[in-house]
């Protein structure tokens, strides 16, 4: 049997009981939608926990590739089921346009993000910064005693036969990209991409062993040797490299093209001023630096101090891609997206 408290000690249990209860119970959850795996995991485990312990809230994040995203937000979007969404740029874009994201605060840490990563006036912000290049087998290329890809036309290399994974164009930033930079070697531009399609079928086509709607089978393709060659980042080839998965980067002569993933505030969320906190929590130096240590995230703001000697080399690393990096035109992209999906479906992966 304990001994009575004296009663303000009593009391101030109890206050301090009732508090914590209150606390618990007060707690909210926020959505943010964003890529699963490694991604989702290095948030959840690293950078997320900061602002959770701050503001007293849950961050949950719901899985699913950019389009995926889009749409349930799309679908929803009078109840919108992510407070903050991370879509590819191209996608964020088209987000923008459609009314599913409104303003971000106009805080001082959008004035330390690259240019690039500012917006849309202001409507999102890049939150990391990247480039679709050529990643490839390393130990296949070993074995074949291949040199390393230096050009988007390496695809059509008939030596890669059945050994080219290529990303779905309707689904991936990743397939659009290549697609959209062969069409450019081939004399087309975003406003013209009849070259592409024109020579696709005798070029590249024949050497694809499989469209996929993600890259999520890729390491297990390449661990199997069915994959030599495939359109992806330099991040995402480090984060599986970083796994034991024997994958490498090459940056072609053409040019990688410009990735961000970047974030919005979605328009009717229950949570508004919650989620533009999270939202510019996820800019500042030390949510990045979580997400470039623990995830190879690259950062969009120029503030944040790489802490680790792996890590300073991939920015400096990435600071060279950036040299030659091509900009897309997004208007014209999404303006003839759907059509371009559509006849992809048909004349490529029919």
């Amino acid at each position: 049997m304990f001994p009575p408290l004296p009663k303000k000690a009593g009391l101030l249990a109890l206050a301090t009981l009732a508090a914590a209860g209150t606390a618990v119970a007060q707690q909210k959850t926020l959505y943010i939608g964003m890529n699963g795996g490694v991604m989702e995991q290095s948030y959840t485990k690293y950078v997320f926990p900061a602002f959770e312990r701050i503001h007293n809230v849950k961050v949950v994040v719901v899985p699913g590739t950019s389009s995926d995203i889009l749409a349930k937000v799309q679908a929803s979007k009078e109840k919108p089921p992510v407070h903050v969404m991370f879509l590819d740029d191209g996608v964020m874009m088209r987000a923008v346009k459609m009314g599913l994201c409104q303003k971000m605060a106009d805080t001082p840490v959008q004035k330390d993000l690259y240019p690039a990563a500012r917006m849309a006036g202001g409507m999102a912000a890049g939150v990391n910064v990247g480039m679709t290049g050529i990643g490839y087998n390393k130990k296949l290329f070993d074995e074949k005693k291949w040199p390393a890809p230096t050009s988007w036309m390496d695809f059509a290399d008939p030596k890669f036969k059945g050994k080219v994974v290529f990303q779905s164009m309707p689904s991936s930033s990743f397939g659009l990209h290549g697609f959209l930079m062969f069409n450019r070697i081939q004399g087309g531009s975003e406003k013209n991409v009849e070259p592409g399609f024109a020579k696709w079928g005798s070029t590249i086509g024949p050497n694809v062993l499989e469209y996929i709607p993600s890259s999520a089978k890729l390491s297990e393709m390449v661990q199997t040797g069915e994959a030599a060659v495939f359109p992806l980042t330099p991040t995402s080839v480090a984060t599986q490299k970083a796994r034991g998965i024997p994958m490498e980067y090459a940056n072609p002569k053409e040019g990688a093209v410009l990735l961000m993933v970047a974030e919005c505030v979605t328009a009717n969320n229950d949570s508004p001023d919650l989620a533009q906190k999270l939202a510019e929590f996820l800019l500042t130096p030390q949510a990045q630096a979580a997400a470039l240590e623990f995830g190879s995230q690259i950062p969009s703001n120029v503030k944040t101090q790489p802490s680790s000697p792996a890590s300073q080399a991939m920015v400096g690393q990435f600071k060279g891609y950036m040299k030659t990096v091509v900009t897309l035109d997004w208007d014209a992209v999404n303006q003839a997206r759907p059509e371009w999906n559509t006849r992809w479906n048909k004349q490529v992966e029919r």
